[in-house]
C-alpha cells in the first residue's frame, strides 16, 4: 500500500486532499499542530492520525519516526501547512514576518529534509521496471506570482517557496524524487477566516491605513470570494499527481488569469490596477 504525509489537515486543502487519498486506497498520515482537529476524521484503517507541529524539529522527528516504523518509506510528501499574515507591511511586527516565513517557507524544508530517508527507502523497494518516483509536493499559491498590496509577507513566502521548489526539483531528480510546486487560486476553506482574525489586531487607529481598513479585511479574506471547492481541487490535483504530473500545477479560481496579469501587463500598469483596487490612491497628499 502506498502511502501519503500531508501536513496541515484540520479543514480547507489539507482535509480535502486527506479524504481523496483516502478514497485512492494510500495509508494517509493525516497531520495537524492539535490532534484534536482531526476528531471527525471517521477512523479508517488506512488513516493514521499524527500530532505535527511543522516548526517543531522534535514534533517532526516524533513523525517521521511513527512512519518508518510502520511503513519504512514514503510515496508522497505534501507539505500543505501555512497561513497569511495579512496587513501592510509597515504594520506587521518583524516577530510576525518571522513566524510567517517559518512557518510558509523553512518548515517544508525541513520537512522535506526530515522525510527525505523514507522517500528515498521507496527507490530501493520498488519494481525498477516501472517509474514510479517518490513525490514532495509543495502547495504554493498564485500569491507568490502576482504580489498584491496588504499580503506582502503571505506573498514573499510563496514566492520564495517555489524558488526553493525549483533548487528542490533539479536537486532531487537524481534520487528518483519528483518535485511538484502546487499553485492554487482561491480554494474554499477557513483561511479567509485565520487572515481576518489576524489583521484586525493590526489596524489601529495609528496605522497609516486605517482608512483602508475595509480595504485590507477585503484582501484578507479575498481567497473565500467565488472559491474553487475543496473537494474539486483535491478531485483535479490528486489525479494529476497519480498520472506524471506536471512541475508546476495550477488549480483553482484565478490560478491562471492573476499569472498571465503579471507576465503581459507592464509594472506600471499593474502597479496602478492594483492600487486602484485597494484604493491606496486615497492616501496620497495633495497641496
Amino acid at each position: 500500500m502506498k502511502t501519503v504525509l500531508i501536513t496541515g489537515c484540520s479543514s480547507g486543502i489539507g482535509r480535502a486532499l486527506c479524504e481523496k487519498y483516502l478514497a485512492s486506497g494510500f495509508h494517509v498520515y493525516a497531520s495537524a499542530r492539535n490532534i484534536r482537529s482531526l476528531s471527525d476524521l471517521t477512523e479508517r484503517a488506512n488513516l493514521t492520525k499524527l500530532s505535527l507541529d511543522v516548526n517543531s524539529q522534535s514534533s517532526i522527528h516524533n513523525a517521521v519516526t511513527h512512519i518508518k516504523q510502520d511503513h519504512n518509506c514514503l510515496d508522497v510528501l505534501i507539505n500543505n501547512a501555512g497561513y497569511a499574515a495579512m496587513g501592510p507591511l509597515a504594520d506587521i511586527p518583524i516577530e510576525d514576518l518571522r513566524a510567517q516565513f517559518e512557518t510558509n517557507v523553512f518548515a517544508p524544508m525541513e520537512m522535506t529534509k526530515a522525510c527525505l530517508p523514507l522517500l528515498m527507502a521507496k527507490k530501493e523497494i520498488k519494481n525498477h521496471d516501472i517509474k514510479d518516483n517518490a513525490q514532495v509536493v509543495n502547495i504554493g499559491s498564485v500569491s507568490g506570482i502576482t504580489t498584491t498590496p496588504f499580503s506582502g509577507a503571505y506573498c514573499a513566502t510563496k514566492a520564495a517557496l517555489h524558488s526553493l521548489s525549483d533548487a528542490q526539483r533539479m536537486e532531487l531528480a537524481p534520487f528518483d524524487i519528483d518535485v511538484i510546486t502546487v499553485q492554487p487560486g482561491a480554494i474554499e476553506s477557513k483561511f479567509g477566516d485565520n487572515s481576518l482574525s489576524n489583521v484586525l489586531k493590526r489596524i489601529t487607529p495609528k496605522s497609516l491605513y486605517e482608512p483602508l481598513k475595509e480595504a485590507i479585511q477585503a484582501r484578507a479574506t479575498a481567497s473565500q470570494d467565488d472559491p474553487t471547492p475543496a473537494a474539486e481541487f483535491a478531485e483535479c490535483l490528486v489525479e494529476q499527481l497519480l498520472n506524471k504530473p506536471k512541475a508546476v500545477i495550477r488549480i483553482g479560481n484565478g490560478s491562471f488569469a492573476l499569472p498571465l496579469l503579471k507576465r503581459w501587463l507592464p509594472l506600471v500598469i499593474l502597479d496602478k490596477i492594483l492600487s486602484k483596487k485597494f484604493n491606496l490612491h486615497s492616501l496620497a497628499k495633495h497641496e
